[in-house]
Formats: C-alpha cells, sequence, structure tokens
C-alpha cells in the first residue's frame, strides 16, 4: 500500500509540475498537496512540521508572485498605478480566454492599454508593457525553481 501512497503522491507532483506551464492546474499547491498527503500517510516519519511550514510559505509566496510579478515589472518600468492594475486585470482575463499565451499576452497588453488610459505616450505604455512582460517571465522562472526544489527534496527526503 506504501507503494500505492507513494505514486499517487508522486504523480500529484508531476500534475503541479505540468502545472507550472499550464496554468490550469494549481501548480506548486498540488506539490504541497503530495507532501500533506505522503507526510499523514507515513506519520510524518520522513520530514515533519519545519518542513511542511517552509514549503507553505513557499508555496504562498509563489501564489502571490504568479499574480504580482508582472505587476511588479510594470511599476519597475515606470508603470502608473492604472498600468499596474491593467498588467493584473490583463493577466486574468487572458489567462481565463486564451490559457497560458493569454496569460503572456494580457499581461504585456493590459499594462500598456492602462498606461494609454492614463494618458501616457506610446513609448511609455511599451516600456510599461515590456516591464510587465519581463516580471512576467522572472515569476515563471521563480515557479520552476520552486517547483524543482520541492519535488527534489521530497524525492531526497523519502529515499
Amino acid at each position: 500500500m506504501n507503494i500505492l501512497v507513494l505514486i499517487l503522491v508522486l504523480l500529484l507532483m508531476l500534475a503541479g509540475l505540468i502545472g507550472v506551464i499550464l496554468p490550469i492546474l494549481p501548480s506548486i499547491p498540488l506539490i504541497y498537496v503530495g507532501y500533506l498527503v505522503y507526510g499523514l500517510w507515513n506519520g510524518w516519519q520522513e520530514y515533519g512540521l519545519v518542513v511542511m511550514i517552509i514549503f507553505g510559505l513557499l508555496t504562498g509566496l509563489v501564489m502571490v508572485m504568479d499574480y504580482w510579478a508582472g505587476a511588479l515589472g510594470a511599476k519597475r518600468f515606470g508603470a502608473s498605478a492604472l498600468g499596474v492594475w491593467g498588467s493584473i486585470i490583463g493577466a486574468i482575463a487572458g489567462l481565463i480566454f486564451l490559457n497560458l499565451i493569454g496569460l503572456v499576452i494580457g499581461t504585456f497588453a493590459g499594462a500598456i492599454v492602462g498606461e494609454l488610459i492614463q494618458g501616457r505616450s506610446s513609448r511609455e505604455a511599451l516600456m510599461s508593457g515590456w516591464g510587465a512582460f519581463l516580471g512576467f517571465l522572472a515569476g515563471s522562472l521563480f515557479k520552476i525553481v520552486a517547483a524543482l526544489v520541492m519535488i527534489g527534496t521530497f524525492i531526497w527526503l523519502i529515499i
């Protein structure tokens, strides 16, 4: 029975890793659920509260960064409040209507639209959009690294 639980947990973690690329799946939270399932099943023998707290905080941080990275990038490139909110709204709308490509395009376009509504020049709007895109990429890289660290740590702890 332990092998079946391990397979289930590894499948959850694999789904989480796939979710890093396909935002339909809740990437890092799925990996964290894998930790919870395995820990509950085995009585927390391989890892305990400290690991769960650290990875719980990491999961929360990644979830926040997932939505705010584009906005932070836009802000770093001089976006106004409307540009920042535009990148957030664009990311959510893009994800809903066009999945992954919509998330990328929505983040970029939302920042641009927000800046144009604010009355900024096309150049300033494009810079804000570029910043939102770079922020999105940085957030995605952070999510990939976090997923790989969590999965790698799990495998290292149970072997």
